[in-house]
């Protein structure tokens, strides 16, 4: 089955493009490495979750968005190579949880995002994987993740 239609068939939509906010490239291929930016959970053009997770924020609602975080990386990576079934693996997750102090679940709110992954690459969605809390992101966002994947050359 394609990745495309695994990711429909998983409940999800692949969003469109999103557009940098700063000056900085969305994407960048050398050779068979795509470095993704930082993806913060827009959806439709907008900031679908903000604030921090332990107090305006609930886990779940974090891993949500971690979710929307990989759908927008993978929908980068789809404007690069032109279908996700060229992506031959991910190599690495960076994400950066905005986090009230205390809150010491930043891996349980990543591994979301990893698990979205797994599901739509399977074993090549397996990742080496960074998961930080933070106190502030861009815009108040709840959570930015950047991913470097392998991809057919």
């Amino acid at each position: 089955m394609k990745r495309e239609e695994l990711i429909k068939e998983l409940g999800y939509e692949l969003p469109g493009m999103s557009v940098p906010a700063a000056m900085y490239l969305p994407i960048v291929q050398t050779g068979n490495l795509c470095f993704v930016s930082g993806q913060i959970p827009t959806k439709d053009g907008k900031l679908a979750y903000t604030g921090k997770v332990g107090e305006e924020r609930t886990l779940e609602d974090a891993q949500a968005a971690a979710r929307i975080c990989v759908l927008n990386a993978c929908a980068a990576l789809k404007m690069q190579v032109g279908d996700l079934d060229k992506v031959k693996r991910i190599v690495k997750v960076q994400a950066f949880v905005a986090t009230a102090n205390g809150f010491d679940q930043q891996h349980i709110v990543v591994n979301a995002a990893s698990e979205l992954l797994f599901q739509i690459f399977g074993e090549d969605g397996r990742h080496a994987r960074t998961a930080v809390g933070v106190n502030q992101l861009p815009m108040d966002a709840t959570i930015e993740i950047e991913l470097i994947a392998e991809v057919e050359a």
